[in-house]
C-alpha cells in the first residue's frame, strides 16, 4: 500500500476558513486572490492577507497553493504578467492553472513558479498527464469523472503527482467542457462566474409534465475510500468548498484528518474505526446527500445497465436541513417574520444561518436569524411550527438551515497583526510572446509544402450520412466527429453506399472528453484503427484535449488543427499551442470580436509589437485561424446516458429558453440550446479583417437538407439568420471591473 505522505488539501475561500481548515490539521490549503480565480463569488485574500498567512503557514510546516484556474482575455495580459510576477517574488508552493497562456508566461518569463493542473483542464488520462508533465507540471488534478480502476491504471502508467477530489459538490458537466453559464449570459465557467446552471428549475417543453431540478447532482463522498485511494499512489486528497463556511470546512478536513491518519497508521481496525468517526462527523455538514459518483467502476441495475444514483431531479439547487417552506408572512423592516414548519426534531434558534430559496428558482438569499420563536395555535395550547426573522422571502420559499451557532468553533488565527492597506502587483507591461508555427521536434511530423487548409467553408457533421447532406455546397472539407463506430464505418469504406468525399477532404475531430478507460480514444488506438485510417489517408484530425497529441507522434503525413477547446483566448495561449506542431486554430466557441482581434491584431500598445515581423506573425496567424460561424454549442458534456433517468429530449427555463438532451458519441450525454448560435452574416467582416476559413457546425441537431440548402444561401447572401443567438460574439464576457 502506498501510503507515505498522502496530502489533505483544504479550500480558503475566506480568512476563517484558512483558520478551521489550518486548525483541523489539513497539510495544504488552496486559495484565490482578488483575480483570475474559479471562484470569483467567494471572499477570497487581499494581496495583504496572503502574505501574512503565507509566512505563517511556512513556519508550520504547511503548503500554500495559489489558484490561478481562470482563462484570461487579450486586455487582461498585463494584468496577468502582475499578478504572476508578484507571486514569483513571494513563491507560493504552486499554482493551480487552466489556461495554457498562463504556463506559457510562467515557462518564458516566472520559471521558478511551480504548476500545478485544474481539473479545469480536463485531464482523465496518463497520456493527458503525461503530456503536460512535458511541459513543466509537477501535478495533475484530474477530472471528478473517473472511476477507481482509471485511477490506478494512470498513476501505472505516469511519474506525475496525482490529486482527487474527495469531497464536496460536483458539477454535471466535465470540468473545463461547461459552456451553459456562459451561453446564458457571459458569465463563463472558465472565468471563475459560473451561475450554476445545473441546480435550476426547468420544464418539459410543453410544460404538461411538470418541472424539476433535472441536473441536480449529489455531493461527492470518498471518505470511506481513503484506503483505496492511498493504494492507487494518489498523492493528495481535495476537499472542495471555497465557497464554504468555516465551520463546513472544518468539520470536514477534520474526517478526512481521521481516515488519512489511520490509513497511514496500516491498522485495518484502526482504518475501520476512524472511518466511522468521520462519517458521524460528516452527517451534519449542512450539505447534500452523499454519492461516491463514478468511482467504483460504474455500478450496475439488474438489466446491466450502470446506476444513475447520483442524480436527484427532485431536489432543489439549495443546500443545508431543509426547514420547510414559508407558510405565513407578515411584518415589515426588522419586524419582518416568516412562519415555517420544520420537520420534527429540527429547531431552528437565534444566530443560525438559513438560506432562503425561491420557489420560482429566481433568486437566493443567506440570513442570520435575529430571532426564533415558537408559534402556538390560536387558543396557545399547542405549537405550530416557528416564527423565525425574514427579511427577505414569500409564501411557498424553501428554507434551509446552513449553520447553527453551536457550529461557529472558533480557531486560531493564522492572519495576525496590522495588514499593510496598499499590498498590491505592480504596473509593468506584459511583453508579446514568441508565436512561432513549425512542427514540434517531438512530433515526427514533417512540415507540408503548400496550404494544407486553404480559406474557405468548413462543414462539421455527427455521422457519415451526414456528409451526403452537405455535399451539394461542396465545402473546401468536411469535420466528422472521430467516434468509435464512426471509426469503424470509414474503415469498412461505406461498401454499401460510397462517401461523397475523399479522406483527403475529411478533417476527424477527437472529443475534448479523453478517459483513459478503453471505452475512449485510447481503445481506438490500442486496436490500431487511427493507424489504419492514416493508411487509408485520413491525415487531418481535429484535436481537443492535451493528450490526443501523443497519439500522431511519429506520423509524418498527419496535419493538426487545435480545436476549440485548447482555449486560445490570448497570444499567450496561442504561443504554446503553436509550439505544438499544429498547422490551425480553432477559436473558441466563446471567444467575442473584440478579444479575437486584440488576439491577433496587427497593432499594440507594445511597442515591440509594432515591426515588420511581428505584423507579418500576426498575418499568417490570421490564415491559420478557423472561426465557427454556425453552431449548437454544446452546454452540458456529461459522461452517463442519462436518458435512463430522464425520459425527455426536450425541455426549458424560467425564460422559455428551450434545450435538448441527446445522446453522446461514446454513451455519454450533451445539452444544447435549440436556439443557434450565428454570425454568418458577419462573414463578409471577418474576411476584410484578414480571416478566411469558416465552420458551419450542424452536430448539435438533425439536420435537414433543406435545412442546410437555406442555411448555405444565407452564407451566399451575409444575411442573418432570425432567431439566433450570438452567445458572446457581440456583448464579450460578463466583467465584474475594468481591466
Amino acid at each position: 500500500m502506498t501510503t507515505k505522505n498522502i496530502e489533505l488539501l483544504a479550500p480558503a475561500g475566506s480568512p476563517e476558513a484558512l483558520d478551521a481548515a489550518v486548525g483541523e490539521g489539513a497539510d495544504a490549503v488552496y486559495l484565490g486572490l482578488k483575480d483570475f480565480n474559479a471562484r470569483q463569488r467567494s471572499t477570497n485574500f487581499t494581496y495583504g492577507q496572503f502574505e501574512s498567512a503565507l509566512r505563517t503557514l511556512r513556519r508550520m510546516g504547511k503548503k500554500v497553493y495559489v489558484t490561478v484556474n481562470t482563462v484570461f482575455e487579450q486586455r487582461e495580459a498585463d494584468r496577468m504578467y502582475q499578478l504572476l510576477k508578484y507571486l514569483a517574488d513571494h513563491g507560493p508552493d504552486a499554482l493551480i492553472v487552466q489556461d495554457f497562456g498562463v504556463v506559457a508566461m510562467v515557462r518564458s518569463e516566472f520559471p521558478s513558479l511551480r504548476l500545478h493542473a485544474s481539473t479545469q483542464m480536463n485531464i482523465a488520462s496518463a497520456r493527458g498527464a503525461n503530456a503536460l508533465s512535458r511541459h513543466g507540471f509537477s501535478r495533475v488534478v484530474l477530472a471528478r469523472e473517473l472511476s477507481l480502476q482509471e485511477l490506478c491504471d494512470i498513476k501505472k502508467e505516469t511519474n506525475l503527482e496525482l490529486e482527487v477530489f474527495v469531497h464536496g459538490a460536483l458539477c454535471i458537466s466535465v470540468s473545463g467542457l461547461c459552456l451553459f453559464s456562459s451561453f446564458l449570459g457571459g458569465k463563463s465557467a472558465n472565468r471563475g462566474m459560473c451561475t450554476q446552471a445545473c441546480r435550476r428549475l426547468y420544464h418539459r417543453l410543453d410544460r404538461s409534465e411538470g418541472e424539476g431540478y433535472y441536473f441536480s447532482p449529489n455531493d461527492l463522498q470518498l471518505l470511506e475510500r481513503v484506503p483505496d485511494l492511498a493504494s492507487a499512489g494518489i498523492k493528495a486528497l481535495k476537499i472542495e468548498g471555497r465557497m464554504k463556511s468555516a465551520s463546513y470546512v472544518g468539520a470536514v478536513v477534520s474526517a478526512y484528518r481521521l481516515a488519512a491518519d489511520a490509513v497511514m497508521g496500516g491498522d485495518d481496525e484502526q482504518i475501520r474505526q476512524s472511518i466511522e468517526q468521520g462519517r458521524e462527523i460528516l452527517r451534519n455538514d449542512f450539505a447534500r446527500p452523499k454519492t461516491q459518483y463514478l468511482f467504483n467502476n460504474f455500478e450496475f441495475n439488474k438489466d446491466d445497465k450502470p446506476k444513475i444514483n447520483w442524480l436527484n431531479p427532485n431536489q432543489d439547487g439549495g443546500t443545508g436541513i431543509s426547514l420547510g417552506t414559508i407558510l405565513k408572512v407578515k411584518g415589515s423592516g426588522s419586524e419582518r417574520r416568516a412562519l415555517i414548519l420544520p420537520p420534527h426534531g429540527v429547531k431552528p434558534s437565534a444566530r443560525d444561518s438559513v438560506r432562503i430559496h425561491r420557489s420560482d428558482d429566481t433568486g437566493r438569499t443567506s440570513h442570520k436569524l435575529a430571532f426564533a420563536e415558537k408559534a402556538y395555535s390560536s387558543d396557545g395550547s399547542s405549537a405550530k411550527g416557528f416564527w423565525i426573522s425574514a427579511p427577505e422571502g414569500s409564501l411557498g420559499d424553501h428554507v434551509y438551515l446552513i449553520q447553527t451557532k453551536e457550529m461557529s468553533k472558533r480557531y486560531p488565527s493564522i492572519i495576525s497583526g496590522k495588514l499593510p492597506s496598499n499590498k498590491q502587483p505592480g504596473r509593468e507591461r506584459a511583453p508579446f510572446p514568441q508565436i512561432t508555427m513549425t512542427q514540434h521536434k517531438e512530433s515526427g511530423r514533417k512540415k507540408h509544402k503548400g496550404e494544407v487548409f486553404p480559406e474557405g467553408l468548413y462543414v462539421a457533421v455527427s455521422r457519415p450520412e451526414d456528409l451526403y447532406i452537405v455535399q451539394s455546397s461542396r465545402p473546401q472539407k468536411v469535420i466528422l466527429d472521430l467516434s468509435r463506430k464512426n471509426a469503424r464505418r470509414l474503415l469498412s469504406e461505406m461498401q454499401d453506399k460510397p462517401l461523397p468525399f475523399k479522406p483527403s477532404e475529411i478533417i476527424l475531430t477527437l472529443d475534448p472528453w479523453f478517459p483513459q478507460s478503453i471505452a475512449g480514444y485510447e481503445d481506438i488506438k490500442m486496436a490500431g484503427e487511427i493507424e489504419q485510417l492514416i493508411e487509408r489517408g485520413y491525415y487531418q484530425f481535429m484535436v481537443n484535449n492535451p493528450g490526443h497529441l501523443s497519439m500522431f507522434r511519429g506520423f509524418e503525413k498527419v496535419r493538426l488543427i487545435a480545436g476549440p477547446w485548447f482555449y486560445t483566448f490570448n497570444s499567450w495561449a496561442l504561443s504554446f499551442v503553436a509550439s505544438l506542431g499544429v498547422d490551425g486554430f480553432v477559436s473558441p466557441l466563446e471567444n467575442n470580436r473584440q478579444n479575437l482581434e486584440r488576439t491577433l491584431g496587427v497593432e499594440s500598445r507594445d511597442s515591440r509589437n509594432k515591426t515588420k515581423k511581428n505584423r507579418h506573425i500576426n498575418s499568417v496567424l490570421r490564415s491559420k485561424f478557423f472561426i465557427t460561424v454556425f453552431a449548437w454549442p454544446p452546454l452540458f458534456n456529461i459522461r452517463e446516458d442519462l436518458s435512463r433517468v430522464l425520459d425527455f429530449k426536450g425541455f426549458s427555463d424560467n425564460m422559455n429558453e428551450g434545450f435538448s438532451l441527446t445522446a453522446d458519441r461514446d454513451g455519454g450525454s450533451r445539452v444544447y440550446p435549440q436556439k443557434y448560435f450565428s454570425i454568418i452574416d458577419k462573414i463578409p467582416f471577418l474576411k476584410e479583417a484578414g480571416f478566411g476559413r469558416f465552420i458551419i457546425d450542424i452536430t448539435g441537431n438533425n439536420f435537414k437538407k433543406a435545412d442546410y440548402k437555406e442555411l448555405i444561401r444565407a452564407v451566399t447572401n451575409g444575411t442573418p439568420l432570425p432567431n439566433s443567438n450570438r452567445f458572446n460574439w457581440k456583448d464579450g464576457f460578463y466583467l465584474t471591473k475594468n481591466p
